[in-house]
């Protein structure tokens, strides 16, 4: 008997090994506080960039979140 596994099967049962289970349920328009690393020059470090969920995409290990908040009158947004 051959059995022939899917690719995508494969890839999902990896992601499903590398998944953290201890994850916040996350909802577009909650606050959230995103530790961004930074480059400066040879040195690097990570800031806090605390804003509000305005989109999600994608999910599993792939899931992106943007986040957006406004500094000084101008909107920015993370991915």
């Amino acid at each position: 008997m051959n059995v022939r596994i899917n690719a995508e099967e494969i890839i999902r049962s990896i992601e499903a090994a590398q998944m953290k289970s201890d994850l916040p349920e996350i909802r577009v328009g909650d606050q959230v506080r995103v530790g961004v690393r930074i480059q400066e020059g040879g040195k690097e470090r990570v800031q806090a960039f605390e804003g509000t969920v305005i989109a999600m995409r994608h999910s599993g290990i792939n899931r992106t979140i943007t986040v957006r908040k406004v500094f000084q009158g101008i909107g920015v947004e993370r991915v």
